[in-house]
């Protein structure tokens, strides 16, 4: 598998697809994929909240101009991408998106642990993320991951928004990597 960045862990060994993996950074070309691979991991929500999840409307254009986006392709074939917003203080983890068919093979939890990686090489030790609360199932791969919830607010136009984060390792923040200490981030 190729890396967006040899730093970044390798999703291809903490994702169950069998294919050839690779994943790199997006850019402008690859607009109209971000969006259909989003619209399309989103599209089980629209019964649910009765309306379209922000990520099916946002501007993905000004997206990869101003985020980090990094796409997983298996077979060629775009499977997934995660999309991430550097802080000061944080990486703030936008969008992530797994396409249908490729959905329940890890690939959601690969990238959420490249993000991570992606932190830690900003000098980040902190990770935010913001979900509906509706999305249950995604609040509790978050919580297993270990976020925590930090708040939630009631917005008029979204309904009620999840804000969870994860403090990182330290060490691992500035990269020293103390992963014999018996201690996972």
């Amino acid at each position: 598998m190729q890396n967006c960045n040899a730093d970044h862990p390798d999703p291809s060994q903490i994702s169950k697809d069998a294919g050839q993996k690779t994943l790199r950074r997006a850019t402008t070309a690859d607009v109209t994929i971000i969006r259909a691979l989003t619209r399309a991991a989103y599209t089980k929500w629209v019964p649910l909240l009765g309306r379209e999840p922000r990520p099916m409307i946002a501007d993905y254009g000004a997206a990869v101009r101003n985020h980090i986006i990094d796409l997983l392709r298996v077979d060629g074939a775009a499977a997934a991408l995660i999309e991430m917003a550097p802080s000061a203080d944080h990486l703030l983890i936008v969008n992530i998106a797994v396409a249908p068919n490729h959905q329940g093979r890890g690939h959601g939890r690969a990238l959420m642990a490249h993000a991570e990686e992606v932190a830690r090489t900003l000098n980040l030790s902190e990770m935010r993320l913001y979900t509906n609360a509706l999305f249950a199932e995604n609040i509790r791969l978050y919580s297993r991951l270990g976020y925590r919830v930090d708040r939630e607010e009631e917005h008029a136009q979204f309904g009620m928004t999840v804000y969870m984060s994860k403090r990182l390792d330290t060490d691992n923040a500035l990269g020293n990597d103390h992963s014999s200490s018996g201690t996972s981030p």
